[in-house]
């Protein structure tokens, strides 16, 4: 029997990944579980296992493409007798889509050949394109909204179209069955060009004296959907009849995103400036659907838009000065790009910087380092740190938390997961530890050695990049005095490590040298009040100074 093998569900928020290389062809014979495509998700690279065993009997993805969840990525025969069967099926399943098809032919045949046949009362009219206003002769069709056999209403919208001053949606001078569409999406227009056929039991005289009408009445109103508007008195506003939701429609400039009326209409009431919405229609056209899933990836915080006030600037021609290479984001870039400018534009940044003194816990890591790494890791500072920070998580409960603005709560976390983020030549990426606080230092050493050589090859999982509550950044190890991270959201801060250095301490009467550790917290001031973060900075720091203070208080 035949098995489709789709693309598993990969993890919150993740509707999609790139295809990075196929491992099987057609005719391969596969096990359960074996890994059939190797995919970059925004967060990972992943090998997908095969869900059955049997024959690969058709590869329907390559490398190089975009595929979503739920997609189907191979056929395969597990080689049961289901599959006979079905392909006995086939023959006859055929015959009837061919029967089917022959039945639809005859039918279209004969809706488009009905009006000829009619006499008497019915009519064959043709709606042309009306006068659109001063200068303007033509427009292009963005969406025609009737199809052949459709019964239309007078003033029904047929098509949308788009002059250079505005976006417009033409109405049916008559009412009657649609025997005949002449024009397409994505067509120019001329005025006076005929657009359908409609077919009416109106007298040709009645028709066209209405029609004529109409187009008048479409000349007159047609200027409300320009830039320059005309500021009528309240006497003149009394004559006027009231204008429909269309009319009402704001002036579409040239130039702006191509939307019908009625998705820009959806874009306000949901507030959403409709030229950040990419469009997967023709041409980049903006559906309704773009709009909401513009939405729904907004309030997941998978978009940030540009803060109040500050103009999206284009980027000037840069090959005019000199040469350029162009390449495209990888998707953790893009993606890391995209979650840290909303989190900066979100969330109110505050920096703490306080320096701590390791002199006695550098003797004590170097002494204790052997034995770890007989364990298979390594005792570094950030380890130690993934100790220091659960305990002081426990003392600062504020800082294990998130906030939810919608519903104005703020959610405590009782368990301790730490994010280390990790350099790569592929972006920034950040695995979680999980349950820290019921590891201790040599568990957390291997682990933390572990997924850092993951991230490195890209074969970090997705469920090691979920569930953080708090974020450690260390680039201790490149230089550098102090920094401000950018906070990993939804967490509420982040403790960033620099360089320790050696410095000169008064102490006793002398100077001594003493190996210093200079620390940064940025932190949520939605939530977290600059002195609660100076004190859990400054634990932090006496923590590592006296590891003591963890047993005691932490």
């Amino acid at each position: 029997m035949a098995i489709d093998i789709k693309l598993p569900e990969l993890g919150e928020n993740i509707d999609s990944a790139d295809v990075l290389n196929v491992l099987v062809k057609t005719g391969d014979k596969i096990e359960k579980d074996q890994g059939v495509i190797e995919i970059e998700t925004d967060k990972a690279t992943i090998e997908v296992p095969a869900t059955a065993a049997g024959t690969v009997k058709e590869v329907l993805i390559k490398s190089g493409d975009k595929i979503k969840v739920g997609q189907t990525i191979l056929k395969v025969d597990d080689g049961g007798s289901n599959g006979k069967a079905a392909e006995a099926m086939k023959p006859a399943e055929e015959k009837i889509e061919t029967e089917k098809e022959e039945v639809r032919t005859e039918n279209k045949t004969a809706v488009n050949t009905a009006p000829a046949a009619k006499a008497g009362g019915s009519k064959i009219i043709e709606m042309t394109l009306p006068e659109l206003g001063e200068n303007i002769e033509s427009a292009d069709v963005l969406n025609v909204l009737v199809k052949t056999g459709d019964k239309i209403e007078k003033d029904q919208g047929i098509l949308e179209i788009e002059t250079d001053k505005a976006t417009i949606e033409v109405p049916a001078t008559v009412s009657g069955k649609v025997v005949e569409v002449i024009i397409k999406s994505g067509e120019k227009a001329k005025v006076g060009q005929t657009l359908i056929k409609v077919e009416t039991g109106e007298s040709v005289e009645a028709v066209i004296e209405k029609a004529t009408v109409k187009e008048e009445t479409f000349t007159e109103t047609a200027p409300v959907h320009h830039v320059e508007k005309k500021v009528e008195t309240p006497a003149a506003v009394s004559e006027t009849k009231i204008p429909s939701e269309r009319d009402l429609q704001p002036p579409v400039l040239k130039g702006a995103a191509p939307a019908a009326p009625s998705v820009r209409r959806l874009a306000r009431e949901l507030g959403v400036d409709i030229n950040q919405v990419k469009g997967t229609g023709p041409n980049g056209r903006i559906s309704d659907e773009d709009v909401k899933y513009f939405v729904k990836k907004f309030s997941e915080g998978k978009i940030s838009t540009p803060s109040v006030g500050v103009k999206q600037e284009p980027l000037p021609d840069f090959s005019k000065f000199g040469s350029i290479e162009k390449k495209p984001m990888s998707n953790i870039r893009a993606k890391t790009a995209e979650h840290l400018s909303y989190a900066w534009s979100t969330i109110p940044h505050v920096t703490q910087h306080d320096n701590a003194d390791i002199t006695e816990l550098e003797r004590i890591r170097k002494s204790f380092n052997p034995k770890i790494e007989k364990a298979g890791g390594k005792l570094t500072v950030t380890a130690i740190l993934l100790k220091v920070v659960t305990s002081a998580l426990k003392v600062f409960p504020q800082f294990n938390s998130s906030i939810d603005m919608d519903k104005k709560e703020i959610i405590y976390k009782k368990y301790y997961n730490v994010g280390v983020a990790v350099d790569t030549e592929h972006g920034l990426i950040v695995p979680v530890i999980k349950n820290v606080d019921q590891k201790n230092l040599v568990e957390l050493s291997v682990e933390l050695n572990t997924i850092a050589e993951k991230a490195r090859i890209r074969k970090t999982s997705l469920e090691e990049l979920q569930g953080g509550c708090f974020t450690i950044t260390n680039l201790g190890g490149i230089g550098g005095t102090a920094f401000t991270p950018i906070i990993n959201s939804p967490e509420v801060a982040i403790l960033g490590v620099s360089r320790s250095s050696f410095q000169p301490v008064y102490n006793d009467g002398k100077f001594e040298p003493r190996l210093i550790l200079p620390l940064s917290l940025s932190y949520d001031h939605r939530i977290i009040d600059g002195a609660d973060a100076a004190r859990f900075l400054r634990w932090v720091c006496e923590a590592l100074e006296q590891p003591i203070k963890i047993l005691i208080e932490g």
